[in-house]
């Protein structure tokens, strides 16, 4: 199983510094990937400026959009900048895409959260393949949108979904599934993948699908208090007490728990597990890395 890690972006006040140091420490550990994902109305900064940032400065890991709330933009704006990230990085983007949760997100940004975004967000996939293998998407354009990525027919896809509707319907246009368990719970996550495979096999997909889940971890000094804070502020958008509720469920909170938690999700079949921190402390990258060796 791979290993990549989120950069801090869910933690407030991040400034060049911080973001373009976290970047190169996990390009310089043991990491495969590095990710970070799309919030609007939160103090994250923007996800598709940040992995460009990211790309600049380094070399080697992958660069994961853990998801990018497709139905809320262009699909072939997103399409040409996704090309560009993988031409500027040579080849080094991975796309995960999802509907999201969070209607001020939408509202935020002029689009509509209703229920149609699920079928939107399949028809704007198809969309962005299409750009992606230089078929024109305007009728009577002169020329297709450019630049293609390095990636041939564009990078991997995958399907941020959660519940079994969502996981099904990826399986007619993505290339796997990027879970999230709050736990983690293996039992949860077992489940997820196994619904995934099956759906891969009734789609009559040659390929099974990619696997790969997140969740959230805290180390060092204060670590319970530390995810807390973050839950707290993070699923404020849920309702108060949602946080409380919720937070004995969090568990990862020590060396001991991330060994553990790592080596229950890789036996279940995990091609990649991208873990989120829940500090913006630039140690956190060499605890990790320390424990994974």
């Amino acid at each position: 199983m791979k290993i990549g890690l989120n950069l801090p972006v869910m933690v407030p006040g991040l400034d060049r510094e911080r973001i373009l140091g976290w970047a190169r420490r996990i390009d310089a550990g043991p990491f495969s990937s590095l990710c970070a994902g799309e919030r609007i109305a939160f103090p994250n900064p923007e996800v598709m400026v940040t992995l460009a940032a990211a790309a600049a400065v380094t070399e080697r890991v992958r660069l994961a959009f853990s998801v990018l709330v497709l139905p809320m933009h262009s699909a072939v704006l997103i399409a040409k900048q996704v090309a560009t990230l993988d031409v500027v990085s040579a080849g080094r983007v991975v796309l995960g895409v999802g509907v999201g949760a969070r209607e001020e997100d939408y509202r935020a940004v002029g689009a509509a959260f209703d229920s149609r975004r699920f079928a939107r967000l399949e028809h704007q996939v198809a969309l962005m393949r299409r750009a992606w293998a230089g078929e024109s998407v305007v009728e009577g354009a002169l020329r297709p949108v450019e630049p293609l990525p390095v990636q041939p027919g564009g990078p991997e896809i995958l399907a941020g979904s959660l519940f079994p509707r969502s996981i099904r319907r990826a399986a007619r246009w993505a290339d796997g599934i990027n879970g999230f368990s709050f736990g983690p719970s293996p039992e949860e996550v077992e489940r997820s993948f196994e619904l995934a495979r099956e759906a891969w096999k009734a789609a009559g997909r040659e390929t099974p699908p990619r696997l790969t889940t997140s969740f959230w971890f805290a180390l060092g000094p204060g670590a319970r208090e530390q995810l807390d804070r973050y839950l707290g502020r993070y699923l404020n958008f849920m309702g108060p007490g949602v946080a409380e509720k919720l937070a004995p469920t969090v568990t990862v909170t020590s060396a001991q728990a991330l060994k553990n938690a790592v080596k229950q999700i890789a036996e279940l079949g995990t091609d990649e597990l991208w873990l989120v921190p829940t500090t913006s402390d630039p140690e956190e990258v060499d605890r990790v890395a320390d424990l994974l060796g």
